[in-house]
């Protein structure tokens, strides 16, 4: 990835995630006017899956990652935090009791599809970057378990926005670098602050892949999964919905999107 991208956290967080940020509706029509970009090409035969938060890999890559599976691929997904900030000063649930929550939404999302349970590591949700070094140690010692298969990463996007996302880009990028590991990345909040043809965005490293109809109905059965973040947890202005209809309108298109 390009070493001087800026990190895009000020951009999202001028555009906060409960307003619009850039339609689903100006986003196809830039994808009907660009064309087509290459097919991702994961030749490895393991890929460890990286998210900051328990629902990044599902929204961002899941039918991906179930046709990797079934092309028979290792796929092991690992969760780095534990998910419980997404609800600050919730009236409903302790942030022990959304971490929980939250671990056992991921469980049934990976199972929607077809995958294995997520490696969770428990990390506090929102600090991250105070964890740069655990993670990757942890990265570093998943990568090692099977040191005779070629073995490639997938993380979620160094520049997307959210610190946390950013931290977990940063730190696959080191260890893949500092190991001759191939780096794959993708993006969930890039869609809600970025415009078409946004020129902080490296849109020659793009390829995609093409869910069809039976792949993308999984693909919602499995972040359905996620009841704490698709439906608002109560009345309370603090229980409010965190991914509304105009952010899963992005993430549940019909093609997912990732970096080379």
């Amino acid at each position: 990835m390009s070493p001087d991208l800026e990190s895009m956290s000020e951009r999202l967080a001028a555009t906060p995630v409960a307003e619009n940020g850039t339609p689903e509706t100006e986003w196809q029509r830039w994808f009907a006017e660009r064309g087509r970009w290459p097919g991702v090409d994961l030749s490895v035969e393991r890929l460890v899956v990286l998210s900051a938060h328990p629902d990044d890999e599902v929204l961002g890559v899941g039918a991906l990652l179930t046709a990797a599976a079934h092309r028979g691929i290792d796929v092991v997904t690992v969760c780095l935090s534990d998910g419980a900030a997404s609800h600050p000063g919730s009236p409903t649930l302790t942030p022990e009791q959304l971490a929980d929550r939250r671990r056992d939404e991921l469980n049934s999302a990976t199972a929607q599809l077809g995958l294995h349970p997520s490696r969770w590591c428990g990390l506090p949700d929102g600090a991250l970057t105070e964890h740069e070094e655990e993670i990757e140690v942890i990265v570093s010692r998943v990568l090692a378990e099977k040191p005779g298969v070629a073995t490639g990463l997938l993380a979620v996007w160094a520049h997307d926005g959210h610190p946390d996302h950013e931290t977990v880009g940063r730190c696959a990028q080191r260890v893949g670098d500092r190991l001759g590991v191939p780096l794959w990345m993708y993006p969930i909040w890039m869609w809600h602050w970025a415009l078409p043809d946004d020129p902080t965005v490296p849109w020659h490293r793009v390829q995609t892949f093409d869910l069809d109809d039976e792949a993308l109905t999984r693909k919602r059965a499995a972040v359905e999964a996620f009841g704490t973040q698709v439906n608002p947890l109560s009345d309370a202005p603090e229980d409010a919905v965190v991914l509304g209809p105009h952010i899963l309108a992005r993430l549940l298109r019909d093609r997912e999107f990732v970096f080379v």
